[in-house]
């Protein structure tokens, strides 16, 4: 697997496994095993996701060095706080059953996040954590949280695909040496993404699928995918982009895509944001465990893989 060098020195292998929305009524812990069987080194989850504990047990018994598995969560709301975040990260390590995280990321731009990241540099510091980073944040909350923060984050990981290009963003991160990831980097398959006559084409060309050329532009912009799939067979297919080179020609068409807008629901009014708090600050219920569904699933921005 192909890496990228953080600006921690860290190497992130350049394709993640998502678990966003994986059962953990034992799905989560098959999807894992077949993602590292078939050679997958990089596992994404989340407080959020309520699959840590079956995201752990998959890498403890899969028989891969924890050395060779490079591992992400991330904090929720209720988590953020100098004390919150110190206790938060102990509980991720606990269910996931590890000595120490590869990445752990602040999940959104909300809450006291300023004191969350206090705890995580401390953790970085000590080791417990190898690399820090951020999640869902926008230009101006990056500058901001650059300008009075002494550790950089390695990682911002941000919605990604064809229709939802975040150019502007990809560029600024670059400049700031801020390795960009993306969730939901095939569009959730939303305006008939596999039908699309200018990636049908490439693929015909290139003798791959439309996930593939996709997931091979990404990368080719130096941006990380984090894609879920159940599927064992989609799974082999998405991992399958490093033997072709996406043209620079074929590059340009695909930037005739971008419509501009998320493929979430949007929070950039007031009224977005004080709706997705309300839901986000709603005591967490596993919705595996519980005939209530959690309002994690239903809010936008929360990172997700197709």
């Amino acid at each position: 697997m192909q890496t990228k060098k953080l600006n921690d020195g860290v190497e992130i292998p350049v394709y993640g496994f998502g678990t966003f929305q994986i059962p953990a009524d034992g799905s989560t812990y098959k999807a894992v095993r077949e993602a590292l069987d078939l050679g997958i080194r990089h596992i994404d989850t989340a407080v959020a996701y309520f699959n840590e504990q079956e995201v752990g047990q998959a890498i403890r018994e899969s028989g891969i060095p924890r050395e060779e598995i490079f591992v992400t969560s991330k904090f929720w709301l209720q988590d953020y706080g100098y004390e919150p975040a110190k206790k938060g990260i102990e509980t991720s390590l606990r269910k996931l059953g590890l000595d120490y995280m590869d990445l752990y990321l602040i999940h959104q731009p909300y809450n006291d996040y300023y004191g969350a990241w206090r705890a995580l540099e401390e953790l970085y510091e000590n080791g417990k954590v190898k690399s820090i980073g951020v999640d869902n944040f926008t230009q101006d909350r990056m500058a901001d949280f650059l300008f009075f923060n002494k550790i950089k984050p390695a990682v911002n990981m941000i919605e990604c695909n064809v229709y939802f290009q975040r150019e502007d963003e990809c560029r600024y991160l670059k400049e700031q040496n801020i390795l960009m990831q993306a969730w939901s980097p095939l569009a959730a398959g939303k305006e008939d993404l596999f039908n699309n006559e200018i990636l049908c084409e490439m693929a015909r060309k290139h003798h791959k699928s439309v996930a593939q050329i996709v997931l091979r532009w990404l990368v080719q912009r130096g941006i990380v995918p984090v894609v879920k799939s159940a599927n064992p067979i989609r799974m082999r297919e998405n991992l399958d982009i490093f033997d072709f080179v996406l043209s620079e020609e074929e590059m340009k068409q695909i930037v005739s895509l971008d419509t501009g807008h998320t493929y979430a629901t949007a929070r950039n009014t007031g009224n977005a944001v004080t709706e997705f708090l309300e839901k986000a600050n709603q005591k967490p219920v596993n919705p595996y465990k519980s005939k209530e569904k959690h309002p994690v699933g239903e809010l936008p921005g929360v990172s997700r893989g197709v």
